[in-house]
């Protein structure tokens, strides 16, 4: 049976449901039914401006997890970076133009990015930055994003664009929120929410941009791809066991995107007609591999963990290839920057974008659009478009461990 515990926690949510933090969009939310409805399309799903209609019947009308807590970098970074000194920040238009309220809010987008997306799916509210919320427990009850833009596995990485909180240290952010769940609810309470939460890692990108490309220390003359790669995934397996320490049991572990394709080294390396860069993306399919193993052996080792991890390569490539059944126009240009591809330079005033982004992949030199985005965290929640999680989706993960915890 589900413990007294978790109802308790499902019990404060509920009193504390006006959460200062930023509430379902009202489009997307019937206030008379308490149905969220999101959008349905079979190739991909539009704008968030467009009109929804229910994909789920019936649709989501209570949380599924208590919360939802995200590690990572700009891929998810909500506006933790708004507060920090560096110029990996998304505050200005024309980033956040086709987000829910239409301003720049620190996400790399002009959008949503994919933890929105699955928030909704798992019948959260939007997830409030670490930095950006008050600190007090109504704002954390749902969860918390930690996650900074130019952040990397390596602590270094990323660090020539300014200040950045590192993986380390947004790990020990999360301890923080942890203790301060101890004292406002007691020990108990506090390792049935966060067991039954989920937790969102997506890093490492950061590590080949600002790092290893790059060659910071020589790193190129130490590490051959294949070590340094191997380097990254055993940090991550081990940052990963200190989480499982702090009673984490629910993990989303996020691989990384083909950035060979990605506007900036399109230009770089002088793509001629658009073609990625493949000896880029074959560092990042080796990383991604090396994190598939290392999820397999996590797995045995953690037996009442939950652990999946997902191929955003794969499921990236999946949509460059196929970017005509997914309504997309332009795969190498991005829809905001300068100068090959718009990848010269990074995107900084509305007049460098263009008019629609739904119909291009890639919003700035290294981030995709909203429109990708919905399509990704469609196939993380429930393989929608293509299985890039293995060894099941989030959807099935959080029914199955829903299930076991009624036994």
């Amino acid at each position: 049976m589900l413990t007294t515990h978790l109802l308790a926690i499902f019990l404060i949510s509920a009193i504390v449901s006006h959460s200062k933090a930023l509430r379902f969009p009202q489009e997307l939310y019937n206030l008379s039914s308490n149905q969220i409805f999101i959008v349905d399309n079979l190739s991909r799903p539009p704008s968030s401006s467009a009109s929804p209609t229910p994909l789920l019947s019936p649709a989501v009308s209570s949380p599924l997890v208590p919360a939802l807590f995200i590690i990572g970098d700009s891929t998810v970074d909500c506006g933790n970076n708004n507060y920090l000194g560096t110029f990996a920040r998304a505050d200005r238009p024309p980033y956040g133009r086709d987000f829910d309220t239409h301003l720049p809010t620190g996400r790399f987008c002009n959008g949503r990015i994919p933890v929105d997306y699955l928030a909704l799916h798992l019948g959260l509210p939007f997830v409030p930055s670490y930095l950006g919320q008050t600190g007090e427990l109504e704002d954390m009850l749902h969860g918390v994003n930690y996650a900074s833009a130019a952040a990397g596995i390596i602590f270094s990485s990323g660090s020539e664009l300014g200040q950045h909180i590192s993986l380390t240290h947004q790990i020990q952010q999360f301890s923080d929120t942890y203790q301060q769940f101890v004292l406002s609810l007691g020990e108990d309470v506090t390792i049935d929410l966060i067991s039954s939460s989920v937790l969102y890692v997506s890093i490492g990108i950061n590590d080949y941009i600002h790092y290893y490309l790059r060659n910071v220390s020589n790193v190129q003359n130490l590490y051959l791809p294949w070590g340094f790669n191997q380097f990254l995934a055993s940090t991550m397996r081990q940052e990963i066991k200190n989480l499982y320490n702090t009673n984490v049991r629910r993990f989303v572990v996020m691989g990384l995107p083909p950035i060979g394709c990605a506007p900036y080294y399109l230009q770089r390396y002088k793509s001629n007609n658009g073609e990625c860069v493949e000896e880029i993306n074959d560092m990042i399919m080796e990383f991604n591999f090396f994190m598939r193993y290392m999820t397999d052996e996590l797995l045995h080792e953690l037996p009442d963990a939950g652990i999946i991890f997902c191929d955003v390569f794969q499921g990236s490539m999946d949509i460059i290839r196929n970017h005509k059944s997914y309504g997309f126009e332009s795969t190498a240009n991005a829809c905001c920057g300068l100068g090959k591809y718009n990848g010269w330079m990074m995107c900084m005033s509305p007049q460098m974008a263009c008019r629609n982004a739904s119909d291009h992949i890639w919003w700035d030199q290294f981030h995709p659009t909203d429109a990708v985005n919905a399509i990704l965290a469609d196939n993380v929640w429930s393989s929608r478009h293509t299985e890039m999680c293995y060894p099941m989706n989030l959807e099935k993960m959080v029914f199955s461990q829903s299930l076991n915890n009624l036994v």
